[in-house]
């Protein structure tokens, strides 16, 4: 796992934090900085990093998953009076297999849009479809013990 408390050269975030490479800025705090997607699932879609370089969840210091994770709520509370958004997503992909494909960790915030064409993101999953309950079960068990929560 990979944190650096600087910025890194390779990473396109750290460049948009850093002003090296351009971008739609919404909102800057002393840890946050928040912009534009340029690949968007519906109007407005955003996203917010932390400024210090963190790959993914597995490795963003607490302070600042805690300071993305406020400045993502704030902005969220934002879209639907300002864009007239129905819902809004919070969403972060850790991994590859989870479709992360910037590696320093970052929240979308996307708004939702009923019945509008300009909402085109679709969840890989059907909400309301139950799991199987034995499993869940047996999953609680293996993630309490993980956890060292009896």
């Amino acid at each position: 796992m990979d944190t650096d408390a600087s910025m890194r050269a390779d990473c396109l975030f750290c460049a948009i934090v850093a002003g090296e490479t351009p971008s739609a800025m919404v909102a800057e705090t002393e840890t946050t900085f928040a912009f534009m997607d340029i690949h968007p699932g519906s109007d407005g879609h955003l996203l917010v990093v932390p400024k210090r370089h963190s790959t993914d969840l597995r490795d963003i210091p607490e302070q600042d998953l805690a300071d993305v994770a406020i400045e993502s709520q704030r902005i969220a509370n934002h879209v639907f009076d300002a864009w007239g958004a129905d819902g809004v997503n919070l969403l972060n992909c850790c991994g590859k297999d989870a479709w992360q494909t910037v590696f320093h960790f970052h929240m979308h915030v996307i708004p939702r849009y009923r019945d509008k064409v300009k909402d085109r993101l679709r969840l890989p999953f059907e909400p309301g479809v139950r799991g199987d309950g034995q499993l869940n079960d047996q999953l609680a068990t293996s993630m309490r013990s993980a956890l060292d929560v009896g």
